[in-house]
């Protein structure tokens, strides 16, 4: 494990992010840690966030060419890395995302 996935790692704890404990699944299955993004919700926790994505992509090495950020907490994931890889790596890449269909109301 690289010092990077340590520090994400710390920083999902600290951020309240990452539980651990006995947690059932949507599926129902047990799980022994519950992640919820939803708490990367102010702009220094998605930046930060984006920056461990930007990272974790680069050194992956794996050939792509867009993001795909799914609606909704998916967007501003994908717009944020797509931003860290151009500052911090100088890699600029296109990012799109889908649009939930509303609801048919009343």
């Amino acid at each position: 494990m690289t010092d990077f996935h340590e520090e994400f790692i710390a920083f999902a704890v600290k951020q309240g992010v990452i539980r651990f404990g006995e947690f059932k699944t949507k599926a129902g299955r047990m799980s022994p840690y519950f992640f919820n993004a939803g708490l990367f919700n102010d702009g220094s926790s998605l930046s930060a966030l984006s920056n461990y994505s930007a990272q974790a992509i680069n050194g992956a090495n794996i050939p792509f060419d867009m993001l795909y950020g799914p609606a909704y907490k998916g967007i501003a994931l994908a717009a944020g890395t797509a931003m860290a890889l151009a500052e911090k790596f100088n890699r600029n890449v296109p990012f799109a995302y889908n649009r939930k269909e509303t609801k048919d109301h009343g």
